[in-house]
């Protein structure tokens, strides 16, 4: 009998563990996103100059624990950084087909547009903007839905492309990587690549030598990219979403753990992948809670 006892109370302790874990996963963590600070000197940065960078990334508008009432608060707590640049790193659409009480993207756009960086604000697509654009699928080919209402909202998208700004830390080059997996989510033509990225497009774009930052949705980049590039941003990969010890099981990288999430310095340069705000797939988060980037440089 006393066994017996034992068991069945081995059993519901089990049970309300595994029950907590899962409304902590569902419920608690992918609702309440931090502030994660990040502070370093890249190779080639000017000395005694200081520029702040905001990173958003990974919204997935209209998904689980993403209203827009959410985006709203998202702003206003990036707002409260007074960054120089705030940068949004792609994936603004739900991962799943739309639905017809989706939010228009005119909305969470116009939510965006009220960001406020003194050198501006600047965006990357990721692959859910074109994933769940059937024109942009079937046509191959953009401009996505998501970037019209980026751009409408005064937000500009970068793809393939660099813009010289001057900053409080002197000139600066900020690069936009074109999605690199645009067309993975129906099968391209023959001949077709599965992404839309020009890394030699990209690159070719910053015609002299002050410092750059490369903004791509996908870090698998990195691996390929020379150190002309100071810093390099990225998303995609929400941390794994499910992070144990510093691990995680599934990563969207075929670097797997490798770019799965953090700062990560290989020979010399930099790249930092944010955990996102959003969920993709599955509703929960554990391990890996939500998070605005900031990024002090210098």
């Amino acid at each position: 009998m006393t066994d017996r006892r034992r068991v069945l109370q081995t059993l519901a302790g089990l049970f309300l563990s595994a029950f907590g874990l899962g409304s902590y996963a569902y419920a608690w963590e992918p609702t309440h996103q931090g502030v994660t600070r990040y502070r370093l000197k890249p190779a080639g940065w000017p000395e005694a100059k200081t520029l702040r960078l905001a990173v958003v990334s990974d919204l997935h508008v209209g998904g689980p624990h993403m209203p827009v009432s959410r985006v709203r608060e998202i702003v206003d707590q990036t707002n409260r950084l007074r960054p120089d640049l705030t940068l949004l790193l792609g994936d603004f659409i739900a991962s799943r087909d739309k639905r017809p009480g989706d939010p228009p993207n005119a909305v969470w756009a116009g939510e965006l547009a009220r960001l406020e960086a003194t050198n501006g604000r600047f965006a990357v697509l990721g692959n859910h903007d074109w994933w769940h654009d059937d024109r942009a699928q079937r046509e191959l080919r953009g401009p996505t839905e998501a970037r019209l209402a980026l751009e409408a909202a005064g937000i500009p998208v970068l793809e393939n492309d660099a813009v010289r700004l001057e900053t409080a830390a002197g000139p600066l080059w900020l690069a936009g990587l074109g999605d690199q997996e645009a067309f993975a989510y129906r099968r391209p033509r023959r001949g077709q690549r599965r992404g839309i990225d020009d890394l030699a497009a990209t690159l070719a774009a910053i015609t002299d030598d002050a410092p750059s930052i490369l903004m791509a949705h996908e870090p698998d980049i990195f691996a390929r990219l020379p150190a002309r590039i100071a810093l390099t941003l990225a998303g995609h990969t929400h941390g794994g979403q499910v992070r144990i010890l510093g691990w995680s099981p599934i990563v969207p990288s075929r670097y797997g753990n490798r770019y799965a999430y953090g700062h990560v310095v290989e020979k010399g340069r930099d790249l930092i992948v944010s955990a996102g705000l959003g969920t993709s797939k599955l509703p929960f988060r554990f391990g890996a809670p939500p998070e605005i980037v900031l990024v002090e440089l210098g």
